[in-house]
C-alpha cells in the first residue's frame, strides 16, 4: 500500500527542466492556498500581484499593484530569486536584506504554477491578465 501511494505521489510531481523556468517571467496572482491538512483558501480578485523576472537561474520577484487602466504600479518591495535544481526537486531560493527562504516548485505551465513552502503550504498561482475598466476594453499595455 505504501509503495502504491509513493508511486502515486511521485507520478503526480512534474519534472521541472531548466527551460521551464522562463515560464515564470511575467505577472502572477495567487489563485488559492492549500494548507498542510488539505484546507483551501481561495482568492478572488487580487489587487496585488507578483512580477517575476528571471534570466537563467537568477532574478527577482517584485510586488506590484494592478491599476484600473490595465497597467501595474511597481512597489519598492522585491526579493532576489535563485533557481536551484537538486535530486529532490526544483527550488526557488529567495533573499532580502532581512530574510532567506525557499519554496519548492511543484509544477509549472504557461498559465499556472504551484510552489510549496517549508510549512507545507501550497501556493497556486495563475497568470495575471491586465484589468482595463477605464477605457472600455481598449488595448492595454
Amino acid at each position: 500500500m505504501i509503495l502504491v501511494l509513493s508511486l502515486l505521489f511521485v507520478s503526480c510531481k512534474q519534472e521541472i527542466k531548466p527551460a521551464d523556468i522562463a515560464k515564470l517571467n511575467g505577472y502572477w496572482e495567487i489563485e488559492k492556498v492549500v494548507f498542510d491538512k488539505g484546507e483551501e483558501k481561495a482568492y478572488g480578485m487580487n489587487e496585488n500581484f507578483d512580477f517575476f523576472e528571471i534570466k537563467g537561474t537568477k532574478g527577482k520577484r517584485t510586488k506590484v499593484m494592478a491599476q484600473l487602466d490595465g497597467t501595474f504600479l511597481t512597489t519598492n518591495t522585491f526579493e532576489n530569486v535563485s533557481v536551484r535544481f537538486t535530486d529532490k526537486g526544483t527550488f526557488l531560493d529567495y533573499k532580502t536584506s532581512y530574510a532567506k527562504w525557499s519554496e519548492e516548485l511543484i509544477s509549472i505551465s504557461d498559465k499556472e504554477f504551484v510552489v510549496k513552502n517549508d510549512q507545507n503550504k501550497e501556493y497556486h498561482y495563475k497568470k495575471a491578465e491586465p484589468i482595463n475598466i477605464l477605457n472600455d476594453g481598449e488595448k492595454t499595455k
